[in-house]
């Protein structure tokens, strides 16, 4: 149960995207087509959940003053690998990505869940988030591209559709267009995906004041709550 819900935490409850808001510049950039979407979510997935896993190994031996730089030169050296990787065998889609596929060394997504998590917890533990947080990601590009390129484009994975392909929205293919889709998805996920706020525990303990008011006023300030 704690691995699964380590693991569903970051396609729904801490998406890296649409929850957490990070890797918005990638996010944006490649989210004008599905294919380049899935292209950049498979990548940041393969070095996010292997920088993970080399990371939580290697948490002992790390000295703690030099941490973030160990962390860059393995995380690049991921990076340089899946990036000779689609150089060789998806020339297109490295094309299409261009400078964004080797910026996936910066990004904040990695080197976050690096920091706050894989430097802290077991290798098996810090793959699944690895995982986890990949696959949310992908989702998100994913969502994100199908509205921009099927309503932008008139296309879906390249292909035209009937009826779009004379109406398309162009605005939804460039920059503005993208922090439009972009904010629509996050309100979505804030309407609809959110979780019910945790009741308030009223008291004086811990309550610097608690000793001059006798108590009196945190009554009074609970009653006046109550009734609001």
């Amino acid at each position: 149960m704690k691995t699964l819900n380590n693991f569903k935490k970051g396609i729904i409850k801490e998406n890296p995207v649409l929850v957490l808001v990070l890797g918005t510049c990638p996010t944006l950039a490649t989210s004008t087509s599905i294919i380049n979407a899935l292209g950049m979510g498979v990548a940041v997935t393969f070095v996010l959940t292997f920088s993970n896993i080399l990371i939580s190994a290697l948490r002992k031996i790390i000295p703690d003053k030099v941490r973030i730089p160990c962390y860059i030169v393995l995380i690049a050296g991921l990076v340089t690998a899946v990036q000779m990787l689609v150089k060789a065998y998806l020339p297109a889609l490295d094309k299409s990505l261009g400078i964004y596929l080797p910026l996936i060394v910066v990004n904040c997504i990695i080197l976050g869940r690096a920091e706050m998590y894989a430097s802290k917890n077991k290798v098996f533990d810090s793959a699944v988030d690895g995982l986890g947080m990949g696959i949310g990601f992908t989702l998100a590009l994913f969502l994100m591209a199908s509205i921009r390129e099927v309503f932008g484009n008139g296309t879906f994975f390249d292909m035209p559709l009937p009826v779009l392909t004379d109406n398309k929205i162009s605005i939804l293919t460039m920059a503005p267009g993208g922090f439009f889709v972009f904010g629509l998805l996050i309100a979505a996920v804030n309407k609809f995906g959110k979780h019910p706020a945790a009741k308030k525990n009223f008291g004086c303990t811990g309550c610097p004041h608690a000793a001059a008011c006798g108590k009196d006023g945190c009554e009074v300030k609970k009653e006046a709550e109550v009734n609001d």
